[in-house]
């Protein structure tokens, strides 16, 4: 498999997972307070890849300035940016968070072009916009509330959006110097230096209620794989991939979200699932499939220019 495939491979089945993750975390979020369960996740994914990486003969070590950029990024990206949206998501409704947080590719593409210097070529953005609108078909923003109620949250929301974009584009430059494993680690460790602190102030108004064996079961399933497993295989992704290009992996959530809603929800299989889920699947094939394509119908005396 080439880079590009095996990132494919990687984006798309991170984002399936969290796609799938919502109805697990409404169940444990009954439970346990929001921040309290980041952390919980945050903690459990941070000590098995330590693990993982301690068994591992080929991963880097990073020096002290490395240490503190993977630092950094996981506050942008674990501390701020998921953080930024437990507390829309609480504040606002489900569908304005969908929606908002539906414009985290565009945002790749944005810092990928000011940051890491990528070319917005054509082909990209018609794919993210493409992707775009069938994310707004299946969510359908005629449900969405954009009153004053919802403001703060739809601010935070948005916040969450930008930050996450730029999150992954940081993640694609550390990655050229570092394995996936070790940015993921230190990545994580960054993010728990918000969320503590946020978890130890939560608690104190929202303890902890009683944990269940399915509430455990839940609690272990999202750090283990929608955190542990899902942030390598996105980490993994986009050091496979040019940042535009992975920003596409991000719309399989929705999409996976809503196809969930059909097979376990008994949902209706509508239309706009459909032709919505088709215009997600062009998006990423229009970015990743035709470029390759092309490139094999040229003249081998215009791959040789290449």
């Amino acid at each position: 498999m080439t880079n590009t495939a095996r990132g494919a491979v990687y984006g798309l089945a991170a984002a399936a997972i969290w796609g799938g993750m919502y109805v697990v975390s409404d169940v444990v979020l009954t439970i346990v307070p929001p921040f309290t369960l980041l952390s919980m996740r945050l903690v459990m994914a941070v000590l098995i890849l330590a693990l993982i990486r301690v068994r591992l003969s080929h991963t880097s070590v990073p020096t002290r300035n490395q240490m503190l950029q993977l630092i950094g990024v996981g506050i942008v990206g674990f501390g701020i940016s998921v953080g930024a949206q437990f507390v829309g998501t609480d504040k606002s409704t489900a569908v304005n968070g969908a929606l908002v947080t539906s414009a985290s590719p565009a945002f790749i593409l944005i810092f990928a072009a000011l940051i890491l210097r990528e070319r917005l070529t054509r082909q990209r953005i018609a794919a993210v916009l493409l992707a775009s609108v069938g994310v707004i078909i299946i969510i359908d923003p005629a449900k969405a509330d954009f009153s004053s109620s919802t403001f703060a949250g739809d601010v935070a929301l948005a916040l969450a959006a930008v930050t996450w974009g730029l999150y992954s584009v940081l993640v694609r430059r550390v990655s050229t110097i570092l394995d996936t494993t070790t940015v993921s680690v230190y990545a994580l460790s960054g993010g728990l230096l918000l969320t503590l602190p946020a978890a130890l102030l939560e608690l104190h108004d929202r303890p902890i209620g009683t944990v269940d064996g399915g509430t455990l079961l839940g609690i272990l399933y999202l750090g283990v794989v929608s955190t542990a497993g899902a942030m390598w295989l996105w980490n993994r992704a986009f050091a496979l991939v040019d940042a535009s290009a992975a920003s596409l992996f991000f719309f399989a959530q929705p999409l996976v979200g809503a196809v969930l809603g059909v097979l376990v929800l008994d949902q209706a299989l509508t239309p706009n699932l459909i032709i919505g889920g088709l215009l997600i699947a062009l998006g990423v094939l229009l970015t990743l499939i035709a470029p390759e394509y092309l490139l094999r119908r040229r003249p081998k005396t215009t791959q040789a220019k290449a």
